[in-house]
């Protein structure tokens, strides 16, 4: 896959998602259309540090391929990180950020025939948004899908009722939220004994894993001992 070339992004709005996870617009003025595979991120370059592999901060992009030239970033802040402090404290309207992209082979496949399972943490449902929408709003052809999201307590659930609204529309999505800090209604305590009852009667999967890599660690150990194949497991690693 060749290289995107550096171009300009400029900042369009600004949103609080969660208390500490934003979400952030761009438009890329030199172009009328921003292509890309929901599952690929950019590559932001952020005034942070003379070095420049110092000051890149790559992100999934969470919006999904819609003809125009902009696309949507959702972000955490990190106190200690020098990054996410210039877009939470620093950056504004009207500011332009050099990015490259799209970039990245998180991808769905060609051909989505078997059940399909987006599992994550965090800000690790950013591509999943983008592949879901995606899906539905381009008629993909498609097996049942399966969105589990973890999280620690329910103030931290991105994109909670856009999902559950999209769930209700789709009787082939089911979207699995579980929180691990938070007494609630819904499934408590990790992702992987949500999946793991989902696949009880082991049916044939593809498995996209996003998060922290403990998370993924034990997805893919999880999913190696039910006997699922490591070429069905796609991952993508944050932090």
């Amino acid at each position: 896959m060749a290289l995107q070339p550096w171009r300009s992004a400029r900042l369009i709005r600004i949103e609080p998602e969660a208390p500490q996870t934003w979400r952030f617009w761009f438009d890329v003025p030199e172009l009328d259309r921003f292509d890309f595979s929901p599952g690929q991120f950019v590559t932001l370059d952020l005034p942070i540090h003379e070095k420049p592999n110092k000051r890149w901060r790559s992100y999934s992009i969470a919006s999904w391929p819609d003809g125009t030239n902009a696309f949507e970033l959702i972000i955490v802040l990190n106190e200690e990180g020098p990054g996410t402090r210039y877009l939470f404290e620093e950056a504004v309207i009207g500011s332009v950020i050099p990015y490259r992209g799209p970039q990245g082979v998180f991808v769905l496949p060609e051909k989505l025939d078997h059940d399909l399972f987006l599992i994550c943490t965090g800000t690790g449902i950013a591509p999943f948004r983008s592949m879901v929408h995606h899906i539905f709003r381009q008629g993909v052809p498609h097996k049942h899908i399966h969105l589990v999201f973890g999280t620690r307590n329910k103030e931290n659930l991105l994109y909670h009722a856009e999902l559950k609204r999209l769930a209700e529309q789709h009787p082939d999505f089911s979207y699995h939220p579980v929180l691990s800090r938070e007494e609630w209604d819904g499934a408590r305590g990790y992702v992987h004994a949500e999946y793991v009852k989902l696949l009880e009667n082991r049916q044939p999967a593809d498995f996209y894993l996003c998060g922290w890599k403990d998370m993924i660690h034990e997805a893919r150990q999880t999913l190696a001992t039910l006997g699922y194949d490591k070429k069905s497991i796609h991952q993508e690693i944050y932090g």
